[in-house]
């Protein structure tokens, strides 16, 4: 049995690795989940799946945040903004990381488990997409399409448990996100883009060069796009679309942040996205309840 006080001796470095400090990651990954399951249900999924949904977010991100974390604990020292994470710092070591790990990793099956035979299936995509991403930046120039896979496959996972299907506008509620996710995460990696090169990690930030912000632009109004024609389909009214105009509006505004490529710009504006998927969510949920 764990004992409470080992607990609360590791606890301030559960809390940095897992980072519930930082709860942006969680939000960008949650909203488009709920994005998903209130269009499925066409309207409040009930608590179950509202609860099992919601907490498996937190989990994966958490066991997401802690893979990421041991894959570059090597390098992770190299970079102004990770240097004090707490693998690097010894606060945590890399063993104890491992156990941290597959604990939530078992959590999340637990949840799993509660949910049908297609959920428990689709899981086996959802475990993979996370935890190879963290070491995709080692390989390929888009890792950020990896990680849009993985924060978009919720998505496809509350469908087939609402409907017990995957239905065409499933998939364009994932796409959306998935180019959404490559945006804000190309924004993200601009910040550590000198880091990155200097060490020889791998992102979009560098391989889209100085087009950066006109392909950054290009996916975000593919976004759009993808959002209206759910909306059509769908038949939301005026509510869902001015919720999209407003999602729109801060697309212009970071762009504006990211013009000159500052880095504390640049990570205002990805931090910035989160309320963007909210106001979807939004508009998403007026369209049941108006």
């Amino acid at each position: 049995m764990i004992e409470f006080s080992h607990i609360r001796k590791h606890w301030p470095a559960v809390k940095l690795i897992t980072r519930m400090d930082k709860p942006i990651g969680t939000y960008l990954l949650l909203w488009p989940t709920f994005w998903a399951l209130f269009v499925a249900a066409q309207g409040f999924p009930g608590w179950h799946l509202f609860i099992v949904f919601a907490v498996g977010v937190f989990v994966m991100r958490s066991a997401g945040c802690v893979i990421n974390d041991i894959a570059d604990r090597k390098v992770d020292g190299q970079v102004k903004r990770t240097n004090q994470r707490p693998l690097v710092s010894g606060l945590m070591t890399t063993k104890q990381a491992l156990i941290l790990f597959f604990g939530l990793i078992s959590i999340a099956l637990m949840l799993v488990f509660s949910l049908s035979w297609k959920s428990i299936y689709l899981s086996v995509v959802a475990l993979a997409l996370a935890a190879s991403y963290p070491f995709m930046k080692r390989f390929t120039h888009f890792p950020q399409v990896v990680l849009g896979a993985a924060f978009s496959w919720g998505m496809i996972m509350a469908f087939a448990e609402v409907q017990q299907q995957i239905p065409p506008i499933a998939w364009l509620l994932f796409f959306a996100n998935l180019l959404w996710t490559i945006a804000y995460d190309t924004m993200y990696a601009m910040v550590d883009k000198d880091d990155d090169i200097r060490i020889g990690v791998k992102s979009t930030a560098i391989v889209f060069g100085r087009f950066d912000k006109v392909i950054i632009g290009f996916l975000q109004l593919i976004t759009i796009m993808l959002l209206v024609k759910v909306g059509q389909i769908s038949q939301f009214n005026m509510f869902y679309y001015f919720g999209i105009s407003i999602a729109a509006g801060l697309f212009f505004y970071q762009q504006d942040l990211i013009k000159d490529r500052e880095r504390d710009k640049c990570f205002k504006a990805f931090l910035n996205n989160h309320y963007g998927l909210l106001i979807v969510l939004i508009a998403i949920i007026i369209q049941y309840y108006s």
